[in-house]
């Protein structure tokens, strides 16, 4: 069986346990050298054979893969943060599928939550959001029919935008159309490594800023007045406000 694993943001302690234990009992590692943080490996086996993905085509990642089961070697394919999110493992599965060959995934730490811990913020706050928008800056790779920044902004609901820091001018451009100038924005660079870095502004400073500051790659966009000081207190805890678990008492 192949293991799908989310390595978690950077800091190597936000690996899960199971991940971690998958890690370092595996045969065979396949990792995401450019994303991924190097001591979520440290305890590897000795004798474990080690492959950087950053390098490597679909079609060898594959190979390694089938090489491995065909063995009976245990194999991990290590991504970075959550595999669901921007990690490009559905196509392995599918090919896996095909060659009949079985795996698991196991969730991991996404930088999108590493990013709003290090913010110290709450992306859902009541009054302000409750709906947290994840996409990307059209580049390369277009977006499908609907998915535009643009279309996306209008909602006006907490953005997070990956994988676009390198085009963050055009970006915080985009965003003006639809949120106001003033409307508070970050970039949080590698979010819990030990280099992290965060720049806070607006929609109108951002860009310039994050320039000053030397970010071209490897950050997430954070993006909505939940970075602001103004919102409704949550009903969870309200006294007043009756729910399954308490009676609240008359205001």
């Amino acid at each position: 069986m192949v293991s799908f694993i989310g390595a978690g943001p950077g800091d190597p302690e936000l690996l899960t346990i199971k991940g971690k234990r998958l890690i370092d009992s595996a045969d065979i590692i396949i990792y995401a050298g450019s994303l991924v943080n190097p001591k979520v490996l440290a305890d590897a086996k000795k004798d474990a054979c080690i492959y950087n993905s950053a390098g490597m085509t679909l079609e060898e990642v594959l190979a390694v893969m089938q090489e491995g089961e065909a063995a009976g070697k245990k194999v991990v394919r290590v991504h970075t943060g959550d595999p669901a999110v921007y990690g490009a493992h559905r196509e392995q599965m599918d090919a896996l599928d095909k060659m009949g060959i079985s795996y698991e995934v196991i969730p991991g730490v996404s930088s999108f939550l590493a990013a709003a811990a290090a913010l110290k913020k709450e992306y859902t706050l009541p009054g302000v959001s409750q709906t947290v928008i994840l996409t990307r800056m059209e580049g390369r790779t277009p977006m499908p029919e609907g998915e535009k920044l643009l279309d996306l902004a209008r909602h006006q609901a907490t953005m997070v935008i990956f994988l676009s820091v390198g085009m963050l001018e055009e970006l915080c451009a985009v965003l003006r159309q639809a949120y106001r100038a003033d409307t508070p924005a970050a970039v949080v660079y590698k979010a819990t490594w030990e280099d992290e870095k965060i720049v806070r502004g607006t929609l109108t400073d951002l860009a310039e800023k994050v320039k000053e500051a030397g970010i071209r790659k490897t950050a997430l966009t954070v993006v909505g007045d939940f970075l602001g000081d103004d919102y409704e207190l949550s009903k969870l805890y309200d006294k007043t406000f009756t729910h399954e678990f308490r009676k609240g008492v008359e205001p």
